[in-house]
C-alpha cells in the first residue's frame, strides 16, 4: 500500500508541476511585455526634425454658436477645465465666435429676445467672462450674426441688429468684468463686398465709442482654391484669387477701416500649403501699411477631408504656424480649441493634437484623462 501511494503521490506532483509551468511562463512573458511598454513609454521621445519653431498659439476662439459644428454641451465644469487646457499652452485671449447666430442666442438678450430669438438655458458670455476673469485672459465680444447676410450678401440687417446688441452688451457686462478686453466684429467677408467698408466701419466705430476705445478685430477669409461651401461635397475650386487681386482690394479695405479696426486676423485654411509664404507676406504689408495689427486665424480643423470637419493632422498647423512666424506676423488664434485641440473633446484626435502641439513647443502639461 505505501508503495502505491507514493506512486500516486508523484503522478500528481508532476501533473501540477506540469500545468503551472505554462502558467508561469505566460506571467514572465505578461511581466516581461508590460516591462518592455514602460521602457517604451519612459523612454526616450522621438526626435523633431524641425528646429525652427513657428509663431505659438495664443488665442482662441470659443464656438457655441455654430451652424457646422456639432455641440459638446459642456456645463460650467467642462468649460472650466477647458479654460485650464488653454492655459496650460499659453493661451490669453478667447474670443466669442458670435454671440447669436439667427435665433440661437449665447445670453437673454431683451433685444434679440424681443426679435424672436430663442432664450439660451444659462447665460454663456457671463460664463466665458467668469472664467476669463478666474484665469487672467482677455475676452473679445463677438457680435450678433443674424444670418441675414449669408442668405441676401447685404450686412445692412448686422449693422442695425449690433446697434443695440454692443450697448446693452456693455452696459451690462463690459463694466462688470475686468477682462472685457475687446470686440470681434463677426462678419465674414473674403472679397471686396458691397457695403462691407461702411458696415465694418460703422459697427467699429460704435465698439470702440461705447467702451472708451477698446481694441477690435476682424477675420475674414482669403478667397483661395480651398474656399468652397461647407455643406458641398467639393473640397476645392478651380480657381483662387491672385494674390495681385488679394492686396489690391484688401488695400481698398484696410484703407476704408483702419481707424477703427485694430487687427485683421486672415483665415489661414483657403489657401493651400505652397502659397502661405506669398499671402502672408502681403497680409502682413498691408497691417503694416495702415497701421494694424497682423494676426493668422490658424484653423485647427481640416479642409482637405471629405469629413467636414475633423483636427487637423499636426504638420498641417506646423507649416501654417510657421509661414505665420517667417512674415512676422504679430499673434496666432485658433478656430477652435474646444473641438479640434481640446485633450477633452469629443474628437480623440483633438488631444493627440494637444500632445504633439505641446512637444513641439517644449510645453510640460501634466496628463490630462
Amino acid at each position: 500500500m505505501n508503495n502505491r501511494r507514493d506512486f500516486l503521490k508523484k503522478m500528481m506532483a508532476g501533473t501540477a508541476a506540469a500545468v503551472a509551468a505554462p502558467s508561469i511562463l505566460a506571467g514572465e512573458a505578461m511581466a516581461s511585455a508590460a516591462n518592455a511598454s514602460k521602457a517604451d513609454l519612459t523612454g526616450p521621445k522621438a526626435e523633431l526634425l524641425v528646429k525652427e519653431r513657428g509663431l505659438p498659439i495664443t488665442g482662441a476662439f470659443l464656438d457655441e454658436i455654430s451652424h457646422d459644428i456639432p455641440h459638446q454641451n459642456w456645463g460650467l465644469a467642462e468649460w472650466d477645465q477647458d479654460f485650464q487646457n488653454m492655459k496650460a499652452i499659453g493661451i490669453d485671449t478667447v474670443i466669442m465666435i458670435r454671440s447669436g447666430y439667427r435665433k440661437f442666442i449665447t445670453f437673454p438678450s431683451e433685444y434679440l429676445l424681443n426679435k424672436g430669438c430663442y432664450m439660451p438655458s444659462v447665460d454663456l458670455l457671463d460664463m466665458f467672462l467668469t472664467l476669463a476673469d478666474k484665469y487672467g485672459m482677455k475676452f473679445y465680444f463677438g457680435l450678433y450674426d443674424s444670418g441675414k447676410y449669408w442668405d441676401t450678401g447685404d450686412m445692412s440687417h448686422e449693422v442695425e441688429d449690433n446697434k443695440y446688441v454692443i450697448d446693452e452688451v456693455w452696459e451690462k457686462y463690459g463694466s462688470k468684468h475686468p477682462s472685457f478686453g475687446g470686440w470681434y466684429i463677426s462678419g465674414e467677408i473674403s472679397r471686396a463686398t458691397k457695403g462691407a467698408i461702411d458696415s465694418f466701419h460703422t459697427m467699429g466705430k460704435q465698439c470702440k465709442d461705447v467702451s472708451g476705445g477698446l481694441p477690435t478685430f476682424i477675420s475674414p477669409w482669403i478667397d483661395g482654391k480651398k474656399a468652397v461651401a461647407a455643406a458641398g461635397a467639393s473640397l476645392s475650386k478651380e480657381e483662387g484669387v491672385s494674390v495681385e487681386a488679394h492686396e489690391r482690394e484688401w488695400n481698398e479695405i484696410f484703407d476704408g477701416i483702419h481707424d477703427v479696426v485694430d487687427a485683421c486676423a486672415f483665415q489661414d485654411g483657403h489657401i493651400d500649403y505652397d502659397e502661405l509664404d506669398a499671402f502672408f507676406t502681403v497680409n502682413k504689408k498691408l497691417a503694416d501699411k495702415y497701421g494694424m495689427e497682423c494676426w493668422t486665424n490658424a484653423e485647427s480643423f481640416d479642409r482637405d477631408m471629405p469629413i467636414k470637419f475633423l483636427p487637423i493632422k499636426f504638420d498641417k498647423l506646423r507649416m501654417k504656424l510657421e509661414a505665420a512666424k517667417r512674415a512676422g506676423y504679430d499673434k496666432a488664434i485658433t478656430f477652435e480649441f474646444s473641438h479640434f485641440m481640446s485633450p477633452q473633446s469629443a474628437y480623440l484626435q483633438a488631444g493627440h493634437l494637444y500632445d504633439r502641439y505641446c512637444e513641439y513647443f517644449g510645453i510640460d502639461v501634466p496628463t490630462i484623462g
